[in-house]
């Protein structure tokens, strides 16, 4: 077994582990004005969580690329997502700012140091350089400071990592994913683990812009899986075009999960992220590619 395949199938007991923190000194209070910073993953769960703070009333939250964040504005509290705790972008913004609360993974590297408040989440540390459960984890983390029940979305996450999966790398030769609101963030996260586990062809909208153009691409033999809320007739004219239109409510068999749980509700779409995590890896073992060590990447990108 690859590293990332056990550390995608620890992630509900990681989430669980999240939750406990979400009284930890640092994170935001309801009315703060708050920035969320993160660089490629981190920066998707960023933006997840800033549309959930948001919507939850806590206050105005916008979420950036460490490298791409306005100096000009000012904000109550900046959070930097980072694994590692050393990429560049993120330990060289952080030293530039008053208020600061870093999520990684290590407490001895220099964005916990540098920042006001450190939220360590070493259980969720990963070997694999593809990014799952750490990411997955911070997101956990912020929503259950939100006041949002984690442990079902874990008793999602338990029924994703084990359920068949709704697309089979032999019959599926492109994906696109589709988000409304946080869900965005999710899909464009698992666009993102297409393309760096296995160098396939995946792409990311959010849902109700998808048929302003981007639906052009959609044929027999492509994929589009969307997250969360479905805008009224999307699956319908997804279907128009011959392509396989994926959402754990609507797909013919991902529905088996009813079946399963007498009529339960679609999945959490953070463990419908869990599903997609792992058709990437499939995407990658089925070419004979190393999920665990992708094509031009590494653990964090320190910049000369």
């Amino acid at each position: 077994m690859t590293y990332v395949k056990a550390e995608i199938a620890s992630q509900p007991d990681c989430w669980r582990l999240a939750a406990k923190l979400a009284d930890s000194p640092g994170l935001p209070v309801r009315g703060e004005r708050v920035a969320v910073v993160g660089c490629g993953t981190s920066w998707f769960m960023a933006k997840a969580y800033a549309a959930l703070r948001e919507r939850a009333g806590h206050g105005e939250t916008d979420a950036f690329q460490a490298s791409e964040f306005p100096h000009t504005r000012k904000y109550d509290r900046v959070v930097a997502i980072t694994r590692s705790g050393t990429t560049t972008e993120v330990v060289e913004l952080l030293s530039t700012l008053p208020t600061t609360t870093v999520i990684t993974a290590d407490s001895e590297q220099p964005a916990a140091a540098i920042a006001t408040a450190a939220i360590v989440l070493d259980f969720a540390d990963e070997q694999a350089v593809v990014q799952t459960r750490f990411a997955t984890s911070a997101l956990a983390l912020l929503r259950a400071h939100l006041g949002e029940d984690i442990e079902s979305v874990a008793a999602d996450a338990e029924v994703a990592v084990r359920m068949p999966l709704p697309v089979h790398p032999a019959l599926a030769e492109q994906i696109t994913f589709l988000g409304r609101g946080w869900t965005v963030g999710l899909a464009e996260e698992a666009a993102l683990k297409c393309r760096e586990a296995a160098m396939f062809w995946a792409e990311a909208y959010p849902a109700m812009d998808y048929r302003h153009g981007p639906i052009s691409i959609a044929a027999p033999r492509r994929v589009v899986w969307a997250f969360g809320e479905i805008p009224v007739g999307l699956a319908d004219d997804v279907e128009a075009t011959g392509a396989l239109f994926v959402h754990s409510r609507h797909h013919g068999g991902y529905a088996a999960l009813g079946s399963w749980c007498g009529g339960r509700a679609p999945l959490d779409p953070m463990a419908d992220l869990v599903l997609a995590q792992r058709v990437a890896v499939l995407l990658a073992t089925s070419q004979g590619l190393d999920p665990d060590h992708p094509r031009n990447l590494t653990r964090s990108v320190v910049l000369a």
